[in-house]
């Protein structure tokens, strides 16, 4: 056999029957040892050595972890708390740690994004905010749960997995980064915020960073479409818009794709399709035509400010029209049945917008990552990439560029030099729709933060069939990619990236 094979044989008998582990020199603690550690407010449940093989999960593709010490923990950094995490040191450590986000009300650990980053030689760690299940029952009579679900979760879990990380590999990462989208994106942001000091380098995507007036806006919608049929649009419809939306505005990409590339620059108006000679699939009733214009102009209180901006055109077919006998999802209601009203029994029907926003932020506003004040963990080095996908049918893109627009005001100026925003034409929420959805974010924030290297072009990939069948340059926002009219318009090097 050849003697490297053999090598790495022996490494990996002896880490997976003894717990020894070998990531540098003079290493004192075995994976094991660490079920002994004692820290306030975290209680080890497990301390295993795993060789390599692959990651047990029913969500997301499989994937095959290397070798690794798990550990499991409960934190319980209140009477009421109990937040389930995991952290799982690598056999070949890059010498980094990287935390990573959850989705919607969370409620279990991201094994699928943990799993990417063990890959790559991260010491990983993820949480399930404090609770179990994907509602927000967790919340009615618990405010020390809601606490932990807004903010303490995360940031307990990240000092605390930097402990254990420089006891077991004897000393301490030297990059902390963190990543996630949607409910990550706010946890990101959360993190920045209230813990400049805990990650080095934050990644997000989507953030539902008001995540209190997103779910009102997004009820309050779905409210209105189920109370009034005349407003909802049929599939049908719903398609005649989205081809009226690219008829008037991809001509302004120069591609015929099926997506547009800066709806910004994408003026269209749905009163253009108003029925003139009876209602018909080819065009717009006025009520038809009032929610097309709510869902692209966003939610205002009755004194005229905008609560939650719309959609940008091009989203149409993500558009989530519910049918009669419809119940608005337990996403969006939770925030106002368990947050304000802690009744499992409370009736829908009876949500008023701006009252119930209005307790929910009195009762829990600190769920909310809106401070636009970034200028400690600017200063203390920090680095903060936002992308966002044009298409979203969920958070709104223009969400992201309002809070990106919102530092550069707080903080004066141009911050291009800690802080960059890639807006991705063609995406939905967080991955797929019909744009390029997959771009290495993370690798351009290390190469950023290890070699000073600023993120310009980010390549995005779409795959079909397992094969990658186009290519686009993700540019710096305001840029825009541009193509030059004679190359291959699905390969990232037929474009450019502009302001307008």
């Amino acid at each position: 056999m050849n003697p490297t094979k053999i090598y790495r044989l022996l490494t990996a008998l002896l880490f997976t029957f003894s717990g020894w582990f070998l990531p540098g020199a003079g290493n004192a603690m075995t994976c094991m040892d660490l079920a002994s550690v004692s820290l306030e407010g975290l209680a080890i449940t497990a301390a295993e050595s795993r060789s390599a093989g692959e990651l047990e999960s029913n969500f997301g593709p499989r994937q095959i972890l290397p070798a690794h010490c798990r550990i499991a923990a409960v934190l319980a950094p209140s009477a009421d708390s109990h937040i389930e995490m995991e952290l799982w040191l690598p056999q070949d450590w890059n010498g980094k740690f990287l935390a990573v986000g959850n989705g919607g009300w969370a409620g279990s650990i991201s094994f699928s994004a943990m799993a990417i980053g063990l890959q790559s030689g991260y010491a990983v760690a993820s949480n399930d905010t404090g609770h179990k299940g994907s509602d927000g029952s967790f919340a009615a009579g618990h405010p020390e749960k809601v606490v932990d679900f807004a903010w303490r979760a995360m940031h307990e879990m990240a000092r605390h997995s930097k402990t254990l990380v420089e006891r077991f590999y004897e000393q301490a990462a030297r990059l902390s980064y963190y990543q996630g989208c949607s409910t990550g994106g706010r946890q990101g942001l959360m993190s920045a915020q209230r813990f400049p000091g805990d990650f080095d380098a934050i990644v997000i995507g989507a953030p539902v960073n008001n995540m209190l007036a997103l779910n009102a806006s997004q009820f309050n919608s779905m409210k209105r479409l189920i109370e009034n049929r005349e407003m909802a649009l049929s599939p049908a419809k719903v398609n005649m818009v989205h081809q009226s939306v690219l008829d008037a505005c991809e001509t302004n990409d120069g591609v015929n794709d099926g997506f547009l590339n800066n709806p910004l620059s994408c003026g269209f108006n749905p009163q253009t399709l108003a029925c003139t000679d009876g209602d018909n699939e080819s065009c717009l009733t006025p009520a038809e035509t009032e929610a097309v214009l709510h869902a692209y102009n966003g939610t205002f209180s009755a004194t005229g400010d905008q609560l939650y901006p719309g959609h940008a055109r091009g989203f149409e077919m993500g558009w989530r029209v519910p049918s009669a006998d419809s119940v608005p999802p337990s996403l969006q209601v939770d925030a106002t049945r368990y947050l304000v009203y802690e009744d499992t029994d409370w009736d829908w029907r009876e949500f008023e917008i701006e009252r119930d926003l209005s307790l929910a932020r009195e009762k829990a506003g600190y769920i909310e990552a809106v401070e636009t004040d970034l200028s400690e963990f600017k200063a203390r080095g920090g680095k903060l990439l936002v992308y966002h996908g044009w298409n979203d049918p969920g958070p709104s893109p223009l969400n992201s560029i309002n809070y990106y627009s919102g530092v550069q005001e707080t903080l004066g100026g141009s911050q291009e030099d800690w802080m960059r925003l890639y807006m991705m034409p063609g995406m939905g929420h967080c991955s797929g729709g019909i744009g390029p959805d997959q771009a290495d974010f993370l690798g351009a924030m290390e190469a950023w933060v290890e070699e000073g290297v600023a993120p310009g072009i980010i390549t995005a990939a779409r795959i079909r069939e397992g094969r990658v069948d186009m290519t686009r340059p993700l540019c710096p926002y305001p840029a825009v990619a541009t193509w030059d009219g004679q190359g291959n318009p699905d390969d990232a090097a037929s474009y450019s990236c502009a302001v307008p």
